[in-house]
């Protein structure tokens, strides 16, 4: 068994089992299937905190993953150590308050990670989506967005690890840095639950992050200019010589982009580079 709770989170769940409090813990619950619950609660001094809590999977859920090539995600232990390699690498991402995890069998193992609530922030999809119903994009902060991100997936990709959902939605920035349109605000990554942590990231899995990148971005006017931007930065390259050794990035990724929006949408994307609406009659 492994066990750690802050003070602050052991002081209010003082007296309760920690694994018994996770999984019966009142709140405002954002999903719970497959033996999962994620919700939002707050202390009495107003403190506001998220929880995840894995009951286990079971074996049927295990094997249905293994039969289809997906690595079932277990417990929230993973999601823990992948923060950790997040934050090892200086990226801003979510603060541990408590995490837990017992039981041997690995279809009921039990677990759980409470984090601090990142309050007052929006994500990027947010941000772009207030630029499509403004009509507006303000160009300068949207390049140094780019810029941005395109220095964290390198960083990212870097230090060994692969984000697996790696969308805009994932990319939390303070309401009042976007309001100041400040592009060097702590941009917090999270949603690690089914993050990769490993020595070097495969091609395939970088391929697949950037993918899933250029299809969460591409609605908000993304140009070629964006996309060769973003590869200078995220190679480290000047320009040429990061389109004649990664070329092949940029295609796969389209490739990619072009695989998740069939899978979304269930028709072709309309690229070559952007696909700024959703496809008529297409349920958002």
């Amino acid at each position: 068994m492994s066990l750690f709770l802050r003070d602050d989170l052991a002081a209010l769940w003082q007296g309760d089992d920690p694994f018994q409090r996770a999984a019966q813990q009142p709140g405002q619950v954002y999903r719970a299937r497959e033996g999962r619950r994620t919700l939002q609660f707050a202390a009495a001094d107003g403190h506001s905190y998220f929880l995840k809590y894995h009951g286990g999977i079971g074996w049927k859920e295990i094997l249905k993953n293994l039969s289809q090539f997906k690595a079932p995600v277990l417990g929230a232990m993973a999601e823990v150590r992948a923060i950790h390699a997040v934050a090892a690498a200086g990226l801003d991402t979510m603060t541990l308050a408590g995490y837990g995890e017992r039981g041997s069998d690995p279809a009921r193992r039990e677990s759980f990670l409470v984090t601090d609530d990142l309050v007052d922030t929006l994500s990027l999809e947010q941000v772009g989506e207030s630029w499509v119903a403004a009509g507006h994009t303000p160009l300068l902060f949207k390049r140094a967005l780019i810029a941005r991100v395109a220095a964290i997936s390198r960083t990212l990709h870097g230090a060994g690890i692969n984000h697996r959902d790696y969308y805009l939605g994932h990319f939390l920035m303070p309401a009042a840095a976007v309001a100041a349109e400040d592009a060097q605000a702590p941009l917090y990554l999270i949603d690690l639950h089914r993050a990769q942590v490993r020595a070097k990231v495969p091609a395939r899995w970088r391929v697949k992050d950037l993918g899933g990148l250029y299809f969460s971005s591409a609605r908000y006017g993304l140009t070629r200019r964006d996309l060769l931007r973003f590869l200078k930065v995220y190679t480290g390259l000047p320009l040429r010589q990061a389109l004649r050794q990664h070329r092949w990035l940029l295609a796969a990724s389209r490739r990619e982009a072009e695989r998740v929006y069939q899978r979304y949408f269930e028709q072709p994307a309309a690229f070559p580079l952007q696909y700024c609406d959703e496809p008529p009659g297409k349920d958002s």
